[in-house]
């Protein structure tokens, strides 16, 4: 299994849409960055986990844990004309994008950026790096355990 973080706008999408969601399951689509996409196509797998981290916001910060649901398939944004995410030169044939599906695991206590920056066990995680900017990346199993135990939520950090 590996873990990742995935960022979202909780004013485009939050933790509380996925809960509301009937079976707790959404597809992230819309993301346009290809190393993100490429983590997504190549790397994710069906049951790896990822924090869900609510970004550009009064508090940033890590709001929950999700499970990938569903593998890699082309996004359908790509080719939706009416979509903020519409991409002119995406091909049916050859897909540029792509999303997977994740489900809810645990809606859980807001683990601010303040916070993780401020733990020496995390100084090296990829999103605390200056200038990273991207919606999806991966997460070392020491980072995994030491947020879940900031979290306090140490029966929820593996899949079951």
């Amino acid at each position: 299994m590996r873990y990742w973080l995935m960022k979202s706008e909780p004013s485009v999408y939050g933790i509380g849409d996925l809960e509301q969601e009937p079976d707790r399951t959404t597809e992230w689509s819309g993301v346009r960055n290809y190393q993100a996409r490429n983590f997504m196509r190549d790397e994710m797998r069906v049951g790896d986990r990822a924090f869900f981290c609510h970004s550009s916001c009064d508090e940033p910060g890590i709001a929950g844990i999700v499970e990938v649901a569903r593998a890699a398939y082309p996004d359908e944004t790509q080719f939706d004309r009416k979509s903020a995410y519409y991409d002119a030169g995406a091909d049916a044939g050859n897909p540029r994008w792509y999303n997977v599906d994740v489900r809810l695991v645990k809606k859980t206590r807001l683990v601010g950026i303040a916070e993780l920056r401020a733990n020496a066990a995390l100084k090296r995680m990829r999103v605390l790096q200056r200038g990273n900017r991207l919606s999806i990346t991966p997460v070392t199993a020491k980072e995994w355990g030491c947020i879940i135990r900031m979290m306090g939520e140490s029966g929820i950090g593996n899949r079951k």
